[in-house]
């Protein structure tokens, strides 16, 4: 079976795991339906064959929490149907319009009542429509704006009564959710169990021939008791399957609310998605999602990805001729600004939304083996159920099964109809029971619920998971690749080096030594060539700068330099905008100055925009043409600022002929900046200390077996300083090639070049988010399971194909965040290694649960199985199995499941993805405390009433006394052994127990509970009041199961794991069977 699969090379450590994953496939070529490595990019079919594979009793609650593949079918038609029903309607308007332009009619703009002469319903029009006649009947986008009372530079004024208003008139950006399921759907699902329901059936049978025989005073006790334990555990598995969630609603309610920027009163903010309301105006840039229906107010090369909207992957270009935005669609390229016309449910999105049930089911690879583990712990529990059942019929009705005091039960020709057919019902009610115990329904749900748990905890770890799977993939992670700028480092950037006018200039902003022309083309080109902004408040103090830290760094200079943002944005006009690209690694913009000359204002990685220039400016206004010797100054000036960890960032322009700026709208928005003969301005070297814990952090993950890599679009130089201050690099002597390594020459190489050196790598500079991608790829052929951070739009396709995709919570746009698995909340690195614990986290709680879990099942059936087969009757009844399933199932997996995570879990390497789910560890514990209790109690079975001094008892009472010593003494064992499992391979049990408040209720409630049923509920159960003495011996049963787990811990295990010695005994057979075949 899938759980006994794994590596040979298995440490001893059950929390952390050893050796590494060889997978980078997803188990497509595996025979094993269970055995899937990951679910992130499974086929449909391969999720189907585990379903059909497992042995399920409740569907609908094992596979709550599982894709719901007809659902997602569904969905999809659904959505098809809404786009096809939105493009109708549009169609039918344009089709109204035309006819009445036929016909002369000319429509004027109707005025609304209200405090806008423009009402929600004539916005709504625009927008659908997506027609310029229309647009411009209301004045174009600045009539638009007058009629919603904006500004389109300061937006609205954004104080609370304008909001309420704007709410009010137009409604607010959220749609109806459909809603959630009730708590009475969780029990109607809990009563799916085929089991319960037999029992059920059992117990209405039994009560109504114990009414009939014993009366109703007396005879209701034995079915009446059965269907309280019944329902007992349906309340219990709906509270908790209810709980989860509810955790799953909040945290999917967290998924959805995007922070963004919007301009009010002049100044950016940033708000919630849910905040935004008609009249906004909210600036696009390169990844952002359009967050509600609305016109473009000024765009450069904006591109639009409107496949969420329209089915169709089509990047649309946005510009004045198509200035329509609609709503969920993402920035695919450019920047602009828009003013929100349509929020909430007048958008095609927040009707799309509305409609469909977002279905949050997914999947983990762990929750899958765990099927299997419940499918083949199932079928031997079966197996035995049906036994035990064929041999107490049998005993039965051959007159075997004795009363208490001697005489058969059953007598042919003397035993009534009905004293026969409740003597079956019982006996099927004990078989039924034990498919109960047997079958661990609730073990894949442990997954979920740990999971559920984890993710809770993970939020205040600033971790939002976004898929489930990742969480406890993250804990076979092998390799993290990292950015650099705001994950390693505090993304809180300052200018603290510049190189002007040919020289370098101390302290950096010294504007004496600037000439006023240098001067003023360098306020120009800061204040033009930026995507940030700068709000100075009435009393002009505490300037506000806003923008990417590179862009704030830049902006502050350019302020201590004597600019004032406005004014220098006002003086000249942009003409076009190459935005900044990860790619290219620069940005740039055309500008009309006021005597009608052009200036081309360049700035990005500075040996990249160095070699784009022939000339540079020097502190006389003389433009001086680049010698060599003057391009190796550069050169060495850039290398000294990269050894101090400094970003490099140049500033060039160049001056262009009018005549030959392009003139239509079109031609502008293809062209394509000149870059080349460009005149040097200015060399900033950026400095961004690197994070106070992060060096920590990076020793943490090396002694955990998982390896940072650094991949960083910064000069190589940069890099390696960075990577020695972080711990990644040991030495400058580890600080050469292949450990450390250029974008462009990794790029260089054949597929199996890098696959061969990749592993090597530890820090790759000046790299593409494409050679992030390549990296990425060559580590998971070498069979690592790779986190990646990102949080650019480019790099999407490598957080889509690592194992794990990182992407940063405050500088990631929404695309990356999109593509991603996880969410980084504060971009820090240390969250990154959090992840790392709680993953491996996940999964040895769900270690601790199945060796717990499956000592019980082993215990409770050879238990009965023997005593049925010699006595023909069982120790553990219906009722007092229900409780025990209870114990093991629901109240266990939520102690057990809920551990947090310690930082044992760290001093291992990776759990492997195939590594086996019960470890020789857990085959020990497990062993040992089942033979242990199976022994202990089956002694008193068979010669309790000596040991216990009952011999002289009524023969019928010291049975009951036995048999009620034996159920509790067994229930303390669990109660203790529950203790042993929390740590499977450490001495001291109790380390930080107390900590953990969920697991010291759960026993205590456990305790108590089992007390009342022993004192106060013995009718319901079968059992007898206990004496002091017997109480003890329960007790002292059940803690010799602590001693024996210290010295079951002495006991070294075999490296090799049972399911591989059973491989290669079967892989000997049949080698020596072909033998024997190639002979005859």
């Amino acid at each position: 079976m899938s759980f006994l699969k794994g590596s040979p090379r298995r440490q001893n450590d059950i929390e952390a795991g050893s050796s590494r994953s060889g997978d980078f496939d997803d188990g497509e070529g595996s025979s094993d339906p269970f055995d899937i490595t990951s679910t992130k990019n499974a086929s449909i079919e391969r999720l189907k064959r585990w379903r059909q594979a497992a042995l399920v009793l409740n569907a609908s609650r094992r596979f709550r929490y599982t894709l719901d593949l007809k659902k997602e079918e569904e969905k999809k038609q659904i959505l098809r149907k809404i786009r096809a029903h939105a493009q109708a309607i549009r169609a039918a308007y344009l089709f109204k319009e035309a006819g009445l332009s036929v016909t002369g009619t000319e429509v004027p703009p109707p005025a609304a009542p209200g405090d806008f002469p423009i009402g929600p319903e004539h916005l709504a029009s625009i927008s659908r429509d997506h027609k310029n006649e229309v647009l411009q009947q209301y004045g174009g986008v600045r009539g638009l704006a007058d009629s919603l009372k904006t500004n389109l530079e300061k937006g609205i004024g954004g104080d609370d009564a304008d909001l309420i208003k704007r709410r009010n008139a137009f409604g607010s950006n959220n749609y109806p959710r459909k809603k959630g399921r009730s708590f009475l759907m969780f029990l109607w699902d809990a009563c799916k169990d085929l089991t319960l329901i037999i029992l059920i059936v059992a117990a209405v049978a039994s009560l109504a021939l114990g009414i009939k025989s014993e009366g109703i005073k007396e005879g209701w006790y034995d079915g009446g008791s059965i269907a309280f334990a019944v329902i007992l555990v349906i309340v219990v598995t709906a509270i908790s399957d209810y709980k989860q969630s509810l955790q799953f609603r909040d945290l999917n309610e967290e998924k959805r609310n995007i922070h963004l920027e919007v301009i009010r009163n002049g100044r950016r903010v940033e708000i919630s998605i849910y905040d935004i309301v008609v009249g906004d105006v909210i600036p696009l840039n390169i990844g952002n999602q359009v967050p509600a229906d609305g016109i473009l107010i000024t765009g450069h090369s904006l591109a639009i990805d409107e496949s969420s909207m329209t089915g169709e992957s089509k990047i649309v270009h946005k510009d004045s001729k198509d200035p329509f935005l609609m709503s969920g669609c993402k920035v695919a390229d450019g920047s602009g600004t828009m003013l929100v016309t349509g929020v909430g449910i007048n958008t095609e999105w927040g009707l799309l939304m509305a409609s469909i049930s977002e279905d949050t089911g997914e999947e983990t690879p762990l929750q899958v083996r765990l099927n299997g583990v419940a499918t083949f712990i199932g079928v031997v529990g079966l197996t035995v159920a049906a036994a035990v059942l064929v041999v107490l019929l049998i005993r039965y009705f051959t007159g075997h099964t004795e009363n208490a005091d001697g005489s058969p039960q059953f007598t042919a020709g003397k035993t009534k109809l009905s004293d026969a057919v409740d003597g079956a019902i019982k006996i099927v009610t004990v078989a039924v029971t034990i498919v109960v115990v047997a079958v661990p329904e609730g073990l894949p749900l442990a997954v979920t619920l740990t999971l559920a748990y984890s993710m809770r905890k993970m939020m205040a770890d600033k971790a939002l998971v976004r898929r489930l799977s990742a969480c406890e993939t993250m804990g076979s992670a092998t390799t993290i690749c990292s950015d650099k700028t705001g994950t390693l480092t505090l993304n809180q950037m300052t200018v603290v080096e510049a190189y002007v006018g040919g020289k370098k200039i101390d302290p950096p902003h010294n504007k004496s030594e600037l000439s006023a022309m240098l001067c003023s083309l360098l306020v120009e080109g800061v204040a033009q060539n930026s995507n940030g902004s700068v709000y100075v408040p009435e009393g002009g103090n505490n300037v506000e700068v806003t923008g990417s830290p590179t862009e704030k760094a830049i902006l502050n200079w350019g302020i201590q330099l004597g600019m004032n943002f406005e004014t220098a944005r006002s003086e000249s006009s942009i003409i076009h905008v190459f935005p900044f690209n990860s790619d290219k690694k620069r940005g740039g913009v055309a500008v009309q100055t006021p005597d009608s000359q052009v200036h081309i204002h360049w700035k990005g990685a500075a040996e990249i925009v160095l070699g784009c220039c022939t000339s540079y400016m020097d502190a006389d206004d003389q433009l001086v043409e680049m010698d060599e010797e003057k391009m190796n100054f550069f050169k060495k000036a850039i290398e000294d600022m990269a050894a101090d960890s400094l970003r490099c960032v140049a500033i060039a322009y160049r001056s262009y002929e009018m005549e030959n700026v392009p003139t239509s709208e079109e031609e502008i928005a293809h062209w394509s900046l000149p870059e080349e003969d460009l005149v040097l301005l200015a060399i900033v070297g950026l400095k961004d200390p690197c994070r106070p814990s992060v060096k920590d952090s990076v020793r943490l993950c090396q002694k955990a077996g998982v390896k940072v890599r650094m991949v960083t679009g910064d000069n190589v130089q940069t890099a390696k300083a960075i990577a020695l201050e972080c711990g990644i690099l040991g030495s400058s002597a580890d600080a050469t090639e292949p450990n450390i390594i250029e974008g462009k020459v990794f790029r260089a190489l054949s597929d199996s070049q890098r696959d061969e050196i990749a592993e090597k790598i530890s820090v790759m500079g000046r790299s593409s988010p494409n050679d992030k991608l390549l990296l990425v790829q060559a580590l998971r052929r070498k069979g690592h399971v790779v986190a990646v951070t990102g949080d650019g739009t480019n790099d999407a396709p490598a957080l889509h194909e690592a194992d794990i995709g990182l992407a940063m919570g405050i500088q990631g746009t929404e695309v990356a965040k999109e593509s991603s698995d996880i969410i980084i909340l504060d971009d820090n690195f240390a969250s990154v290694v959090k992840v790392v614990r709680w993953g491996r986290s996940v999964y040895a709680n769900i270690q601790k649960f199945i060796q717990f879990q499956l000592t019980v099942n082993v215990a409770a059936l050879i238990i009965n199985v023997v005593a049925a087969v010699s006595s023909g009757d069982v120790p553990l009844n219906a009722v007092q199995l229900l409780w025990v399933n209870l114990i093991m199932d629901t109240l266990g997996a939520l102690a057990l499941a809920t551990e947090p995570p310690t930082d044992h879990l760290m001093d291992r390497s990776p759990v492997g993805r195939r590594e086996p789910l019960i470890t020789n560890i857990m085959w020990r514990n497990l062993l040992i405390q089942a033979m242990y209790q199976v022994s202990v109690l089956l002694v008193l079975n068979f010669q309790g009433k000596s040991l216990l001094g009952l011999k002289h008892d009524n023969n019928a009472h010291a049975i009951k006394v036995k048999n009620t010593l034996i159920f509790n003494a067994f229930v303390f064992c669990q109660i203790f052994n529950e203790f042993n499992a929390r740590k499977p391979d450490e001495y001291n049990i109790f380390k930080g127990v107390t900590k953990n408040y969920l697991f010291m209720g759960i026993v205590g409630l456990t305790l108590v509970l089992q007390i009342i049923i022993i004192e106060f509920l013995g009718k319901f159960t079968k059992t007898v009041r206990l004496n002091w003495k017997q109480w003890i011996i329960s007790v002292v049963i059940g803690f010799i199961g602590w001693p024996l787990a210290v010295v079951g811990k002495t006991i070294p295990v075999p490296e090799t794991s049972i399911n591989e010695y059973f491989k290669r005994c079967f892989r000997g057979r049949a080698s020596s069977t072909r033998k024997e075949n190639d002979g005859v």
